[in-house]
């Protein structure tokens, strides 16, 4: 073993996948890219790592609803694009070409673009962390989708695309819920 500099062992702890996160501001849409994300337990509560800096943030503390989106690899240059720019100065839906669909249960857009997309309701805010706490209201896949595999960001500049899929779902049956 050799030493790693502490300042990077957040690169280690791959929090999850690479979304996009949908809000409004009461006037428009805008659409923010999120590598720091995590489920809290087997129901639909997720969190989200973000804070003032971002221009999302003010819209996810008043209007207290989001979508996630979730891209796949195939949208690596959109999901990077939509993070190098702001939503201040920026309207990146026709920017980046993303589709408005409907969504059901919050006054945001799902993106016809991504795999799937999670209707939220902001539930928490722990502030001084920047964590956003999300209840999930609905979720939406598209099964006919030909990419399905998704990004996880290292945090230095580079990408871990999914991979194969190890199935130990018997060996594991007992601590899993039903139906999965």
């Amino acid at each position: 073993m050799e030493t790693l500099p502490l300042s990077r062992a957040f690169t280690l702890i791959e929090p999850g996948p690479v979304t996009l996160v949908v809000t409004n501001d009461g006037h428009k849409d805008n659409v923010m890219t999120i590598t720091w994300t995590m489920v809290m337990d087997f129901s639909p509560t997720f969190a989200i790592t973000t804070g003032p800096w971002n221009h999302s943030w003010a819209a996810l503390c008043d209007r207290r609803e989001c979508v996630i989106a979730i891209p796949t690899v195939d949208m690596i240059d959109t999901v990077i694009g939509i993070g190098t720019c702001s939503g201040a100065d920026t309207d990146k839906f026709p920017k980046f070409g993303l589709t408005r669909v409907a969504a059901h249960h919050v006054g945001v857009p799902l993106i016809g673009q991504c795999l799937a997309n999670i209707e939220c309701r902001v539930i928490d805010i722990v502030e001084r962390h920047g964590i956003v706490v999300l209840e999930g209201l609905a979720a939406w896949i598209d099964p006919a989708r030909k990419e399905k595999r998704m990004l996880h960001a290292v945090g230095d500049g580079t990408f871990i695309v999914d991979g194969e899929k190890l199935d130990r779902r018997e060996a594991m049956r007992s601590k899993l819920p039903d139906g999965v």
